[in-house]
């Protein structure tokens, strides 16, 4: 949505629209059955299909994007899904498209594909044609199951880049992690809530790993699981080259009830959560220790909100070194590179 183009070449969505237009559509796109007996209605309804039908979603993404399609972003993109047919990862790369043009889909379709969670929302398929007639059919679900974390999917891309001697990186080589700035933004977790132990999960048949409580387990283990290791990957990687500066993962862990479900979009929830996103900026930065492998907050970087904009500074900077030295050289008689080498690389 950020990245998407209007007509002016401008993009779709400001950062400040994101908040209004979950909070206008979201009731919509999940829907809240209401009534005495809406436990077993849902827990019915699993038996027999995803718990929503994604029409309301579907329609909505297909307004707003239109025909644009994966090369047309304003910046370059890496959006993961995954293949349920060929049980396999499909990464959708603006980097990738001159390479794979079958990858070259509608915005629409890789954003429906990549919303597509298990028991959620219906699997979506979809055929897209490149430049030469060829054909590619895709049979996609929410990336998250790959990688729930994306900030290693996006490291990876850059750093294939890399190794491809892309001119837009050159100098730097693909372990120099101190050009590298990456933010990665958790949805939050409920890790403190402590709802499931060994105990109770040793009696779970089939179906109690799908829905216990309310909640799917298997579902909450498995993207829980993916996420913590890329943070902890990237933590270690990041600390051991000595530029933990530059990583920064902003992550709740503290939900509790609705406040860590994915789809309770009441009022009252949805508000909820802006609150809780609201005081995360105030909370001091997080990184993973070591020694223990956790979460440790580390006072001296300051809140989340003082390292966004440590990092905003950072690229402000950056932005205007690139149009210095690009005014110089077209001031110059020398030849103009494709394009000046970066100092620093955001990735999110």
């Amino acid at each position: 949505m950020l990245t998407a183009p209007n007509k002016n070449g401008r993009p779709l969505f400001a950062a400040k629209d994101i908040k209004h237009f979950y909070l206008e559509h979201s009731p919509k796109i999940f829907p809240q059955k209401r009534g005495l007996f809406r436990s077993i209605r849902n827990m019915l309804k699993l038996l027999r299909g995803p718990k929503y039908n994604g029409k309301y979603l579907r329609g909505i993404i297909r307004e707003k994007f239109g025909e644009i399609r994966l090369h047309q972003t304003l910046t370059n993109v890496v959006i993961p899904t995954f293949d349920i047919k060929h049980l396999q990862p499909t990464i959708f790369s603006t980097y990738e498209v001159k390479r794979s043009p079958y990858l070259d889909a509608r915005l629409s379709d890789i954003c429906i594909s990549t919303s597509a969670a298990p028991t959620y929302l219906p699997a979506h398929h979809f055929k897209n044609q490149d430049s030469e007639g060829n054909v590619r059919e895709f049979n996609l679900i929410d990336g998250g199951v790959a990688a729930n974390n994306p900030a290693l999917v996006a490291i990876s891309q850059v750093t294939k880049q890399i190794f491809h001697e892309n001119p837009d990186f050159f100098p730097i080589k693909p372990m120099d992690y101190g050009r590298f700035l990456v933010i990665s933004i958790g949805t939050g977790s409920a890790k403190v809530e402590n709802k499931y132990n060994a105990k109770m999960a040793a009696k779970w048949s089939v179906l109690d790993w799908l829905l216990h409580g309310g909640s799917t387990p298997l579902f909450d283990v498995f993207t829980q699981a993916s996420a913590d290791m890329i943070d902890f990957h990237n933590s270690v990687v990041f600390q051991a080259l000595h530029s933990e500066d530059n990583y920064l993962r902003i992550q709740e862990d503290a939900l509790t009830g609705t406040d860590a479900s994915v789809d309770v979009s009441t009022k009252e929830n949805l508000n909820k959560l802006v609150e809780i996103g609201e005081s995360l900026l105030k909370k001091p930065v997080s990184m993973v220790n070591l020694e223990i492998n956790l979460s440790k907050t580390t006072e001296s970087s300051g809140t989340n909100e003082d390292a966004l904009k440590r990092f905003a500074k950072i690229l402000s900077d950056e932005r205007r070194l690139r149009e210095s030295k690009n005014t110089n050289a077209l001031s110059s008689d020398e030849a103009i590179e494709p394009c000046m080498p970066p100092t620093k690389l955001l990735i999110y």
